[in-house]
């Protein structure tokens, strides 16, 4: 049997719990037979028993985090395991259908439209899961050039417009200048794309979305999305940016996602020299991500 690294963690946080237990058991036995005869012992014994409250303490914490990293792993897997079957079960009843049964031209297009959102959908998932992987190995950035951020927010914008089906109006963006950034834009591009999907997907059925830029003292650029959705509980502004972290509620559960979306944007941001944060006057307030990054030209 492979014994897997949270096996190891978990068998550790048990056996320091058991050897916390022996040295109280040992101290008690003995104060109890040896108190009488010095009072060294009863110096020894309040430091003892700090060091294992101290001890104690601290088991219960890592096994409270371990037991928390658990079940983010697990609702992980669920979440990947529903956003990969349920395009591939969509795209496989389509053409089950277009197999065994004559559909007329107007149809047979709608679904293929079907299958290629659906298609399109699993591709996203899958990068999602490897730009992960990539991106928590820590290595350095593989193709850095010269970026015009401008050109590319403004094909992130149109491209969400076009994905999730929203009208100008809807999702708009508002350059404030001129920016020139090095780094790879590809990764910069899924950073703005999951910032933006973020911020319509918990808009709701009232979608207001706009993308921003603003110069930060001539050497960095903010961009800045903002929303009118559902907003952020002050305690939750620091953890979203957490990798498989979901911000728990209804909520969260009918949403789907694999919560990598914003953990991928913060590692970006570092990987470029930039940061990442989010603002939030509470539920019902919408939300404003702020995606800093240092430029070598802006007007």
């Amino acid at each position: 049997m492979v014994v897997t690294g949270r096996q190891k963690s978990i068998a550790f946080f048990i056996a320091m719990g058991a050897g916390m237990i022996a040295v109280i058991l040992l101290l008690y036995v003995g104060w109890v037979q040896l108190h009488w005869r010095t009072g060294i012992l009863l110096f020894v014994g309040i430091l003892l028993l700090a060091i294992v409250i101290a001890g104690v303490v601290l088991n219960t914490i890592f096994l409270v985090r371990e037991i928390r990293r658990n079940e983010q792993h697990d609702a992980f897997i669920n979440a990947v395991t529903h956003e990969l079957k349920t395009p591939v079960a969509s795209i496989r009843l389509y053409l089950e259908t277009l197999l065994t049964r004559s559909v007329d031209d107007k149809k047979r297009e709608e679904f293929y439209r079907i299958m290629l959102d659906d298609s399109g959908r699993l591709l996203h998932t899958i990068e999602q899961v490897l730009r992960t992987g990539r991106l928590g190995a820590a290595h350095p950035i593989l193709s850095p050039g010269p970026i015009d951020l401008n050109l590319l927010l403004q094909d992130c914008v149109e491209r969400a417009r076009t994905l999730l089906s929203l009208s100008p109006a809807a999702l708009t963006f508002e350059p404030g200048g001129n920016f020139t950034m090095q780094g790879d834009a590809d990764e910069v591009r899924s950073a703005v794309s999951n910032l933006i999907d973020n911020a319509v997907k918990y808009s709701g059925a009232n979608v207001k979305v706009v993308v921003k830029t603003k110069n930060v003292d001539g050497k960095a650029v903010a961009i800045r999305v903002e929303d009118q959705g559902v907003g952020i509980a002050k305690a939750e502004l620091n953890r979203i940016f957490r990798r498989f972290y979901r911000v728990p509620g209804p909520l969260a559960a009918r949403l789907k996602g694999t919560g990598l979306g914003l953990y991928i944007v913060r590692s970006v941001a570092k990987r470029h020299g930039g940061r990442v944060w989010a603002e939030s006057n509470g539920p019902g307030h919408g939300s404003t991500f702020i995606f800093q990054l240092p430029v070598s030209n802006s007007k």
